[in-house]
């Protein structure tokens, strides 16, 4: 998909929103578009949603669609099930097929309990689960999140990394805006900053405030002589142990798909092992390796006391850190 040239003002004769927008959005990719509030993110992503029109420029090649919006209409005269199971259908889903995807979906989710809530009756996070759930129901080839994170739990927010993750395992694109730093920080491919109504590109950057995201380590032995299969997920680093063995180590929000990339290959390989990867310590910071007492940072997590409400303290369980040698290509 590609955007070119492409402006947007609301009212003739009114300020430009966006102005000489090229985009072009790969396949099997994670885009994030960042920028201070009020610049023209949300209108970016409508566009690129089909929501709103380019006021001037062309958008080629969409693929099918879905999408997230910062505000979700809520007040609805459907029930949670009857809502998604109607959006199927809009999407070509056959009935059976998309209630069964409703039923999956408010269950991933946490939401099951909720299918026969009418959706003005469901809380503000339920009713965020149901938004999410829409635009995963008919597996679309762009994935447009607008703060889709946002009011939802922690297990929630976790199945919604992992959706995201399944969506370029299978060839499609997503970009979404966030107002974490943090959100799949070690996962995104593009980097975008709206700014002043253009689009900069920042490729190979963290958003600002960000940190590189928890990492995830696999030990694999696959076949004799065989070489790790091509475009893994996560472009993961990897180092080669004795008899063969394989020490992968990637984002850990792609570390669900590195696995089952690994388990279907063909021949395929044998996980031994799977476990958090702690980050290299600075040598500057190596002498004050714990956080301050009563620190309200992030833990081990990567959480930070407001984000976790399952209690835990953060603490995270020891690994050894890792050291890499190449990447795959992918």
């Amino acid at each position: 998909m590609k955007l070119r040239n492409v402006g947007r003002r609301y009212g003739r004769g009114g300020p430009w929103v966006l102005r000489g927008v090229d985009l072009e959005l790969p396949a099997g990719g994670l885009v994030r578009i960042d920028g201070a509030n009020g610049t023209g993110k949300s209108t970016l992503l409508r566009v690129l949603a089909g929501i709103d029109r380019p006021t001037e420029g062309q958008v080629d090649a969409r693929p099918r669609t879905a999408f997230v919006p910062e505000r979700f209409p809520a007040a609805l005269p459907f029930t949670a099930a009857d809502y998604l199971v109607r959006l199927g259908r809009i999407h070509g889903l056959r009935g059976t097929v998309a209630r069964e995807r409703a039923a999956g979906w408010l269950e991933r989710f946490g939401a099951e309990a909720h299918d026969r809530t009418p959706m003005d009756e469901l809380s503000k996070g339920t009713s965020q689960k149901v938004a999410v759930a829409q635009a995963l129901l008919a597996e679309p080839e762009l994935l447009v999140l607008d703060e889709a994170w946002t009011g939802l739990d922690v297990p929630a927010r976790t199945e919604l990394d992992l959706a995201v993750a399944e969506r370029i395992e299978a060839g499609g694109t997503v970009v979404f805006v966030d107002h974490d730093p943090r959100r799949l920080a070690g996962a995104v491919d593009e980097l975008y900053t709206v700014v002043d109504g253009g689009l900069v590109r920042r490729t190979g950057a963290l958003p600002d405030g960000a940190e590189a995201g928890p990492e995830t380590r696999i030990v694999a032995m696959g076949p004799p002589g065989a070489e790790p299969p091509d475009g893994l997920p996560g472009a993961p680093a990897y180092e080669a142990g004795p008899d063969g063995r394989l020490t992968l180590t990637a984002p850990a929000e792609r570390s669900d798909a590195l696995l089952r990339a690994l388990l279907t290959a063909r021949p395929p390989w044998h996980i031994e092992e799977v476990r958090a990867a702690l980050p290299v310590v600075p040598a500057a910071r190596a002498a004050f390796p714990e956080p301050a007492q009563g620190s309200a940072g992030p833990g081990a997590d990567g959480r930070t006391p407001d984000d976790r409400s399952d209690g835990s303290d953060g603490s995270g369980r020891s690994a050894s850190p890792t050291t890499t040698t190449r990447h795959l290509t992918s």
